[in-house]
């Protein structure tokens, strides 16, 4: 599951991308719950890497999966990486635990408001923002 981490930020980016084509076709909580769903599976995905990281010893507890190669200039070599060590996992829990309440709150919060899936577009997007901070 650690080789998975990347997944972490990638899912509420991936609802924000589905809102962003499909949020006005979707409806008033359809989009939001798209966003939800993308959140909540970020936090499903932590919640096993924080298991399995428990499971190895302390000095194997620190992980890091390089998404792409992003900057290549001569021997510089920069990538997109994520980190996976026990503060950013717990850290990582904390951002898509209460973004997934939060989420769910907003569904009821916001039902009636004419830039309904705008609002869970930017949303998602904030959580992957967070997310890459924490990861990153």
């Amino acid at each position: 599951m650690l080789d998975l981490i990347w997944l972490i930020p990638v899912l509420p980016l991936a609802g924000a991308g589905v809102n962003l084509i499909l949020g006005r076709r979707l409806g008033d909580p359809k989009a939001g719950w798209v966003a939800t769903l993308a959140t909540a599976s970020s936090f499903l995905v932590t919640v096993l890497a924080y298991f399995e990281m428990l499971g190895l010893p302390a000095e194997e507890r620190s992980h890091v999966v390089k998404m792409f190669s992003w900057i290549g200039v001569g021997s510089l070599q920069i990538d997109l990486a994520v980190l996976a060590d026990p503060l950013s996992i717990v850290m990582a829990l904390f951002v898509t635990g209460i973004s997934t309440l939060i989420h769910l709150y907003a569904i009821g919060y916001m039902h009636g408001d004419a830039k309904f899936s705008k609002f869970f577009l930017y949303l998602n997007l904030f959580v992957f923002s967070m997310l890459m901070l924490v990861l990153g």
